[in-house]
């Protein structure tokens, strides 16, 4: 017989498995049981395969779905940019009946601006050359801005005057100063409102000193440049009284400039006094006295009396909203380059 106490007794105490536990390991039930967590582990895989391939699909559609967002955003833009470029050509349309026209001229008068040489003298060739308007009323209502746009619309004034022998007549709302009279001064007449102000015949040049405060402070400044008069009103360094007589006789020309417009637009109606292009502004009221404008009144007046036309029809040139668009974009897209540029040691300016 065995003897159960032996070492290598299956049973025994030395830790070998008895043979009814090899049976059990090594028998079917035991590989059946172990099925199902195969086939589980199978499934699990095949779950986690379906969710990946279906996100996979969203984002593509997701991404196919931005895309033709973004191309539709750029067609509208290219369509927006079209239809600024072809509006601005049919910004007006003909009207040949018998009427007023008006041009707006508000606020700064300055390149890029809606009082800008460029617009106001695109709403004036619309104006005169539509054959129902009467006459041509420019409404003021600027203190003024830049002597050259100015210039180029007071020019333009007389040009159009002459080639199409319609009248032009200035009827200023609340201010009508410096390069905004200037403008008016080219007009066949000018209205104004008792209380306007008008005038200022005047041209400055105006910036800041802080010499002294930089002495106080020890604060020294570093200014290299080629060309002796290269760093001329420069606010940090002091000016010399060379630079302070050409700015001057600069300022004073400009001024001649003015004040020969003015004169040759009122003729014998202006009353010169030595205030008179001194710079000051007075009321419409006193205007009127000194021969600055020649009578009281507003568009409606003028279209009914004056023209004796009393419909009014505005030709001012506006920046419609593709307009803003395509100008917002640009500066957008050009702040990078203009970062950079700033960044560079060395300028010409």
């Amino acid at each position: 017989m065995t003897d159960p106490n032996r070492p290598d007794y299956p049973g025994s105490p030395n830790g070998e498995p008895e043979a009814t536990d090899l049976w059990a390991h090594n028998s079917p039930a035991s590989s059946a049981a172990s099925a199902p967590s195969a086939a589980g582990h199978t499934v699990w895989e095949r779950d986690v395969l379906e969710k990946l391939v279906f996100a996979t699909i969203k984002e593509q559609r997701s991404a196919r779905r931005w895309r033709i967002f973004t191309r539709m955003m750029w067609l509208l833009v290219v369509i927006g940019v079209a239809w600024a470029l072809f509006s601005r050509e049919t910004a007006t349309t003909s009207k040949t009946t018998p009427h007023t026209a008006v041009v707006d001229i508000k606020g700064e008068i300055a390149a890029g601006n809606e009082a800008s040489a460029e617009y106001v003298v695109a709403a004036m060739r619309s104006a005169f050359e539509d054959s129902g308007a009467q006459a041509v009323v420019l409404l003021i209502n600027s203190p003024g801005g830049s002597p050259v746009q100015a210039g180029i619309i007071s020019d333009e004034i007389q040009r159009l005057k002459s080639k199409y022998n319609k009248p032009v007549y200035a009827v200023v709302e609340e201010t009508c100063a410096s390069a905004a009279y200037y403008i008016a001064s080219s007009a066949d007449e000018i209205y104004v409102d008792k209380a306007s102000i008008v005038g200022s015949i005047g041209v400055l040049m105006d910036g800041f000193g802080f010499t002294g405060t930089m002495e106080k402070l020890g604060v020294e400044r570093r200014l290299l440049t080629a060309g002796a008069n290269k760093g001329f009103l420069d606010p940090f360094s002091p000016m010399s009284d060379e630079q302070r007589q050409y700015a001057m006789q600069m300022l004073d020309q400009i001024h001649q400039q003015f004040i020969g417009v003015v004169k040759k637009g009122r003729g014998d109606r202006l009353k010169e006094t030595p205030e008179t292009f001194s710079g000051l502004f007075w009321t419409g009221q006193h205007a009127v006295e000194m021969g600055l404008a020649d009578d009281l009144g507003n568009l409606d007046y003028v279209a009914r009396e004056v023209v004796k036309a009393e419909e009014v029809v505005d030709y001012t040139r506006r920046e419609n909203v593709a307009e803003r668009l395509v100008k917002r974009f640009g500066a957008a897209m050009g702040a990078g380059a203009a970062k950079a540029l700033q960044s560079a040691s060395w300028q010409m300016r």
